[in-house]
């Protein structure tokens, strides 16, 4: 649960009047529980519609304890679900109106079982069923047909999916939204699978060795080049059409 300051004197972050808190306020408090949030990120959750925060004469953003809240409640949607922000809009609007809400359930393969783990084994990946994908992305068999068709989305086995398909199901359906079609991503999935191929190239080695704990190191250096990978490819596609992403 997301501790928020109160708004006494003594807080500068929070008007002490109203307990309104400033947006640099709401990020220390979440960055208790989601470390890597900024304050580009919840200009952007703003900007997709789903806080409101107050505004002063000035043009200021203020929220209050209940905005914290719903940011906390969508950040964890997003990071405990895979939720795209389609569906998490939805999922607000129906605890608004006061119905139950049952989030998809992520399972991970051993779950249940009393299996040991030793300090070197990697945690199960999470996985997803297709009729949760389905839920969870709200599309029907003929979208998710058509993304598998185009490589877009792959099947782990029999209709189970790795978790990070409900994140690619979201932004294939809102790039959709601007006419870009799933035939039309066949040139950033190729783009992709050749990253991965090389970021692979650079770590083999090590996970071939036989020591532990580098075989261990290897699963951080992934996700480091992976990041880096990541942030090269959007700063050269902002580079390209001469824009800059907030």
């Amino acid at each position: 649960m997301l501790q928020t300051p109160s708004g006494g004197a003594g807080n500068g972050a929070a008007a002490a009047d109203t307990g309104l808190m400033s947006i640099g306020a709401v990020l220390g408090v979440l960055r208790e529980e989601f470390p890597e949030v900024t304050i580009s990120k919840i200009r952007f959750l703003e900007s997709e519609g789903l806080i409101e925060p107050q505004r002063t004469p000035s043009g200021y953003r203020k929220f209050s304890v209940g905005d914290v809240e719903r940011l906390g409640h969508v950040l964890r949607m997003q990071r405990d679900h895979y939720l795209p922000l389609k569906v998490i809009r939805e999922h607000l609007a129906a605890m608004e109106r006061g119905e139950a809400v049952q989030l998809p359930v992520l399972s991970r393969p051993g779950d249940g079982e009393a299996a040991r783990e030793t300090a070197a084994d990697a945690p199960a990946p999470a996985r997803i069923g297709r009729r949760q994908l389905l839920a969870a992305a709200g599309v029907g068999e003929r979208e998710l047909a058509e993304w598998e068709s185009y490589g877009l989305l792959t099947q782990v086995e029999d209709g189970v999916y790795d978790a990070e398909a409900v994140t690619l199901a979201g932004l294939i359906t809102e790039l959709g939204r601007f006419g870009i079609e799933p035939r039309h991503l066949r040139v950033m999935k190729a783009a992709a699978d050749r990253e991965a191929g090389l970021v692979d190239q650079v770590v083999a080695p090590l996970r071939r060795h036989r020591n532990p704990q580098t075989r261990a190191h290897a699963e951080a250096r992934t996700k480091e080049l992976a990041g880096l990978a990541v942030k090269l490819h959007a700063a050269l596609v902002q580079s390209a059409l001469g824009v800059r992403l907030p």
